[in-house]
């Protein structure tokens, strides 16, 4: 008699197990079934909010204060692909991952070039756009620095957390943070800073004659890299970018908005 209520009891507790068991896969089942991807996610809000710093000619404002350049404007293109607004906010650059993975923004579109940190906290987006970081000084010095041995003595104004600061890191050269690549600029025509290391396009689009650094000019190249755009980690947005990309360089407004902000020459191939 015995032997069955400890059998009985037995069943009934491998029974209650099982039950639990089930509901807890119920659960998280249907705790799965109510995780959104990202593009769903942005697509629920309506808005795409974009990351970026004023980084000519990709991204800044015109006179009405509206952001314009040309990944303002392929932003622009990409979130009316998707049916949603397109919102632009301005980030501090060292802190473009935490911005990514606390929601506050849902990728960085800003000429960010593919260096190893945002590979491996981001979900990137192919390359679209060829770089290189170059030096910038002022107009009557710069047959004084047109090697890179020349630039060791120089005091740097670089970006916080950007390609031009990993230059200056990598080759041991005195630099002051700032928060933003147009910052650099100012500090080297008050002459806070010697020099300064900028995105290429940067350079071509707001040092020399004609622009408001006609005092200033770039002399060393110090590498090539490429540009992309960044979202959170596991991001479905990132392979809708890049059928986005192929087919807007297919049907040619690719190059006619890089045409517009003379970015032309840069844009890589899209498949």
């Amino acid at each position: 008699m015995m032997k069955k209520v400890v059998t009985l009891m037995l069943s009934l507790i491998m029974v209650l197990s099982l039950a639990a068991c089930g509901s807890t896969d119920s659960k998280k089942a249907d705790s799965d079934k109510t995780v959104k991807s990202d593009l769903e996610y942005v697509k629920e809000k309506g808005t795409l909010v974009v990351g970026i710093t004023d980084f000519e000619p990709m991204d800044y404002k015109d006179e009405n204060g509206e952001w314009i350049g040309f990944d303002a404007d392929m932003a622009k293109a990409f979130a009316e692909s998707l049916g949603v607004e397109v919102e632009f906010v301005e980030i501090d650059w060292d802190n473009k991952i935490i911005e990514l993975d606390g929601k506050t923004i849902d990728c960085v579109w800003n000429g960010m070039t593919l260096v190893d940190e945002v590979k491996e906290g981001m979900e990137c987006s192919n390359a679209y756009c060829e770089n290189a970081q170059v030096v910038v000084v002022p107009t009557e010095k710069a047959s004084d620095y047109q090697t890179v041995e020349s630039l060791s003595n120089l005091s740097f104004a670089v970006e916080a957390g950007s390609a031009g600061e990993e230059q200056a890191e990598a080759l041991n050269l005195s630099f002051t943070p700032v928060k933003a690549q147009a910052d650099t600029l100012m500090e080297v025509s008050a002459g806070t800073s010697d020099a300064a290391i900028i995105d290429l396009l940067m350079a071509g689009a707001m040092i020399g004659e004609g622009t408001g650094y006609a005092n200033l000019t770039y002399t060393v190249s110090l590498n090539s890299e490429e540009y992309g755009v960044g979202f959170r980690k596991g991001s479905d947005l990132a392979k809708a970018l890049n059928t986005f990309f192929a087919d807007s360089y297919a049907d040619g407004t690719m190059m006619q908005c890089a045409e517009k902000y003379g970015v032309q020459k840069t844009i890589i191939p899209q498949n």
